[in-house]
């Protein structure tokens, strides 16, 4: 059975704060994690963006988008975006955290942003951006069964990860992967504590160390 003020205190342990204020400019973007808790199990919700959209048109991901220059920091970029795509009110997330930034392979600097919401939620999909909104038992992303694996891409952070997730609400399959699978894994892992059953490729004890690493090392490169 898990809980939100059990899970917020493990979460918040992994807030970055100002640990990060020394990185160079570079080009931000923020995700939001939506978590809620449905009968002691922790849940989070995931969308389809749009086949109309010029980039990653029918991929799964988190709510999120690139920062503008009006947003005041990432938190508000995350929840920005996630009431442009999806409806939910900036003021019905209680934010938990904001986790180190991963560096995507378009070159965004990418900070996820983890928050509960209400079970009772009723996404509204902005079809410009949005073709679909579903819910994931956060503990999926933990088990091999619908997972593989295989060696990254250009620009992706250790192991490239897929899912295959079966809504038993609607019976549609989604193709979870690349960098909102990585994410997804890391939230998984901190909130549940609890190891995947898969090789990660970093330590799940201390998943800010590789993190770290990867970062400075490609923007090295810039």
């Amino acid at each position: 059975m898990h809980n939100r003020e059990a899970t917020t205190a493990v979460l918040k342990q992994f807030d970055i704060g100002d640990k990060f204020s020394y990185l160079p400019s570079l080009p931000k973007a923020s995700v939001l994690i939506p978590l809620f808790v449905r009968s002691g199990r922790l849940y989070t919700l995931m969308t389809v963006r749009s086949t109309e959209l010029r980039t990653g048109g029918g991929e799964v991901c988190f709510p999120g988008g690139k920062r503008d220059v009006s947003d005041r920091d990432d938190v508000h970029t995350a929840l920005r975006e996630a009431e442009e795509e999806i409806g939910l009110p900036p003021d019905d997330v209680q934010v938990v955290c904001s986790l180190f930034p991963i560096i995507n392979k378009s070159g965004l600097l990418v900070t996820p942003v983890v928050g509960f919401i209400e079970e009772s939620f009723c996404p509204c999909p902005n079809p410009a951006e949005v073709s679909d909104v579903f819910s994931v038992p956060l503990d999926f992303f933990t088990r091999e069964k619908n997972h593989h694996s295989a060696y990254s891409a250009a620009g992706m952070v250790g192991l490239m990860h897929f899912f295959l997730f079966l809504d038993p609400d609607s019976g549609n399959q989604y193709h979870i992967w690349g960098l909102t699978a990585v994410i997804a894994i890391l939230v998984s892992t901190l909130a549940l504590r609890k190891k995947p059953e898969f090789d990660v490729g970093y330590d799940t004890d201390d998943p800010l160390s590789f993190f770290q690493q990867v970062l400075h090392r490609k923007i090295s490169k810039l």
